[in-house]
């Protein structure tokens, strides 16, 4: 297939008709046949894909494990290293998003983001270990440094400040706005809590309201 570009030994080695791919580093996409306008920059990076389209690898075992996910955009080491089929997730960032494996439609921004994610799908992850041990929740929005850091099934929780909904793990359908809002909330749900250090004594309680 042409145009493509590979630099670097076994980089592309395995192409066969797949066009407009470029592969810059040691084995970087070495294991593609097929798939297509792919950029691949790094030791390692999208090593196995072969047949997935239009993702962008930058980083050193970056999307590496990828068959055949497409429309994934991967900068920094590791960043979705262990992602196969999934589709059209962002991880910038150290780590970022490093074990999801099939969970779709996630953006993952800062070192350590979401890097405990497996298959939950459609979250946003925004600071330094932000959703860090999250699982396989869903639908959460996560903004701030140690935003929802312990989160590991939890679904549908705002949290946007500094260490907000910090230590949360299976509570859901949580708002926290605010540097250290509803910090030590585990499982209580339905909760809003909106300022710096708004309902930090809520523990198990849900359907709660504090603002100021």
């Amino acid at each position: 297939g042409t145009p493509n570009t590979a630099i670097g030994k076994e980089a592309l080695c395995c192409n066969t008709t797949a066009a407009y791919n470029t592969s810059v580093g040691y084995a970087s996409m070495c294991l593609n046949t097929t798939g297509a306008a792919n950029t691949a920059l790094g030791f390692n990076t999208m090593l196995n894909n072969t047949t997935a389209a239009n993702n962008v690898a930058v980083g050193a075992y970056a999307l590496d494990a990828n068959t055949e996910g497409a429309g994934n955009t991967a900068v920094g080491t590791s960043s979705l290293g262990a992602n196969t089929t999934a589709l059209a997730n962002v991880a910038v960032g150290f780590d970022a998003l490093k074990l999801n494996t099939t969970a779709s439609y996630n953006t993952a921004v800062g070192a350590y983001s979401m890097d405990a994610t497996t298959t939950g799908c459609k979250n946003t992850a925004v600071g330094f270990n932000s959703l860090g041990a999250n699982t396989t929740g869903d639908d959460n929005v996560a903004i701030g440094q140690n935003s929802l850091r312990c989160a590991t099934t939890a679904d549908a929780n705002t949290a946007v400040g500094i260490c907000s909904l910090f230590k949360t793990t299976t509570g859901a359908k949580n708002v926290g706005i605010g540097t250290c809002a509803l910090i030590c909330n585990l499982t209580g749900e339905e909760n809003t809590a909106v300022g710096f250090n708004a309902l930090t004594e809520t523990t198990t309680g849900s359907a709660n309201v504090a603002v100021g």
